[in-house]
């Protein structure tokens, strides 16, 4: 997924068809808690159904990045994210309805535990509700390792917590042997008849994904191999009983109606978008609403020893793990000039988290290494060893700027392990957010930096809360065109 070369668009361009309605499946991938191997097998019942020759359009709930980069790898079709507080139902809905169609089957990997949301009160959030939304059955994966009867005690309760939620079966993770899933399914009989057991999968530790502080290493420096792929492929067939799966999971209209694709106006502003493994957050949604809003996009990779294309009016950098490569980075000083140069005729430029940090002054490593970065924003930054934020979060403009006017809402999320180096410096820049957490209730603070034509802020948002933020930076782009 380096420089220009990689731009997945899940439209006709990608081989749209539409399928039949005795050949598609959908479901939900849910988990009893984090952990317990909702993203590997995802993974791997999106090879096994790709190795079936059959077309997987896979989803993500919640505001991840990092489990969508490896979906897109093993599906070769962009996987979108599905969130229940940063998104409208109708959002979701239709966003499902429209991709669906396109592809045989459709595998919505699950957040947290099935039935976790924003409190302990209700669903809102949770996969429950993201499955209800979009009348999906759900698949409910168990770690069974140390566990027996009680096994079947815990889906007991998961079945039974929701009458209304669809529940197709249950995968058995992590068991220890053939012995073990016999015991298990002993148990599940005598219980629950009624649930079936779609199997149960060893460890398998050949399949395991690296992990590091902001979760699972991500797509774009861990190649699913071909290899890798087969052997997940493998062994889901070896292990689950794939026939009764589909049999169970196959999807009832309204999906199996078509969805016409959202109209692209013509191309209207060039804009340059980092996008490698230091630059690697970032949510398909606000590329397709930046395309129809008239964007033309260019990917570029800093890492690469890339600069801003030529004919850019725009520059977009997201998150990402500029931390990892704040030498490598550091070293691109032809880049780092042009990105001054632009701003200094005014270029709009949008920073997310990483970007953010990429436009400070320096990223400081926990080994205690500083790297120069680009220098527009009068702080640095610095890495932690404990999490700095996590959570999602609202924000209110106070003020003008590249997303839009005063009162504007857009919801998003924060997640990072850096924070701002030189706080007293902050007290010069006009902030153009007022953030509203969630957790802990009411808490506010102000954010959004802007120094001149660029904006800069920690927070990860999805336009879809606000589909009118990408018409808006067009707009500044298309001015900014204009004028040069």
């Amino acid at each position: 997924m380096n420089g220009g070369a990689c731009d997945l668009h899940p439209s006709a361009s990608r081989g749209a068809r539409v399928s039949s309605a005795a050949s598609q499946c959908a479901f939900v991938i849910a988990g009893t808690h984090s952990g317990c191997g909702k993203t590997t097998l995802s993974l791997a019942l999106v090879a096994a159904l790709r190795a079936r020759n059959l077309v997987v359009q896979p989803f993500k709930i919640g505001p991840d990045f990092i489990d969508p980069g490896l979906h897109t790898q093993v599906a070769g079709r962009e996987s979108r994210n599905l969130d229940g507080w940063m998104l409208s139902r109708s959002y979701n809905v239709n966003l499902f309805q429209r991709l669906l169609p396109r592809a045989d089957a459709a595998v919505v990997e699950g957040v947290m535990g099935l039935y976790d949301g924003y409190d302990g009160q209700g669903e809102a959030g949770s996969s429950a509700e993201m499955a209800k939304w979009l009348d999906l059955p759900v698949i409910l994966v168990v770690d069974a390792r140390s566990m027996a009867r009680s096994a079947a005690a815990v889906v007991h309760g998961f079945k039974n917590f929701d009458p209304n939620l669809k529940f197709a079966g249950v995968i058995f993770n992590r068991i220890g042997g053939e012995g073990h899933l016999a015991f298990l399914k002993q148990a599940m009989s005598a219980s629950l008849p009624d649930v079936p057991v779609f199997g149960g999968i060893p460890r398998e530790e050949a399949i395991v994904i690296p992990e590091r502080h902001l979760g699972l290493v991500t797509a774009d420096e861990f190649t699913l191999t071909p290899a890798w792929r087969e052997r997940l492929a493998e062994l889901v067939e070896r292990h689950l009983d794939m026939d009764l799966l589909l049999h169970r999971t196959q999807a009832e209209p309204p999906w199996l109606t078509a969805q016409p694709d959202m109209p692209e106006s013509s191309p209207a502003a060039a804009i340059a978008v980092a996008r490698d493994a230091a630059f690697c957050f970032y949510y398909p949604d606000n590329f397709e609403m930046l395309r129809r809003a008239g964007a033309k996009i260019h990917f570029f990779s800093p890492l690469a020893g890339e600069t801003l294309p030529a004919k850019a009016c725009g520059l977009y950098l997201g998150g990402g793990y500029p931390e990892l490569f704040a030498e490598q980075l550091g070293g691109q000083t032809r880049l780092f000039h042009d990105i001054r140069s632009a701003v200094a005729k005014g270029m709009p430029v949008y920073a997310e988290c990483g970007g953010l940090m990429t436009l400070s002054r320096f990223i400081r490593t926990r080994a205690g290494d500083t790297y120069d970065m680009v220098g527009i924003l009068p702080f640095g930054t610095r890495m932690l060893s404990r999490r700095k934020a996590l959570g999602y979060t609202e924000v209110e403009l106070r003020r003008s700027c590249l997303l839009g006017e005063p009162g504007l809402r857009i919801r998003g999320h924060e997640f990072h392990y850096s924070e701002i180096a030189q706080t007293e410096e902050i007290e010069g820049l006009n902030l153009a957010y007022q953030l509203h957490k969630r957790r802990p209730a009411g808490v506010t603070r102000l954010e959004g930096y802007t120094h001149g034509s660029v904006l800069a802020s920690y927070i990860h948002l999805h336009w879809g809360s606000a589909p009118q933020v990408a018409s808006n930076f067009v707009r500044r782009c298309t001015e900014y065109g204009e004028r040069w």
